[in-house]
């Protein structure tokens, strides 16, 4: 199964506007994407309470996986996504 790690970027962590737009972009992927901190157990990156619940703040490194056709694509992007900062009001 195809993952990725990758540091959070936005300075609020996922929080609010950062998360939302993570979870709107994990909807768009054509495949099901999980997202998680350490060993925690993994939640679905299309959940915004999930991933809210996550508490992860700037510098956090989150690990994402997914399977099927086009989940190393969805992957690049979405770990692309939550390394920049999304506060920032060119996000």
């Amino acid at each position: 199964m195809p993952t990725r790690t990758v540091a959070v970027g936005s300075a609020s962590g996922l929080h609010a506007r950062p998360a939302k737009i993570f979870v709107e972009a994990a909807a768009k992927a054509p495949v099901k994407v999980t997202i998680r901190v350490g060993e925690k157990k993994p939640v679905p990156a299309r959940s915004m309470l999930s991933v809210l619940a996550l508490g992860a703040k700037q510098g956090t490194e989150v690990i994402l996986e997914a399977d099927g056709d086009g989940a190393d694509q969805a992957l690049d992007g979405l770990a692309a996504l939550l390394a920049k900062d999304l506060d920032a009001d060119d996000a």
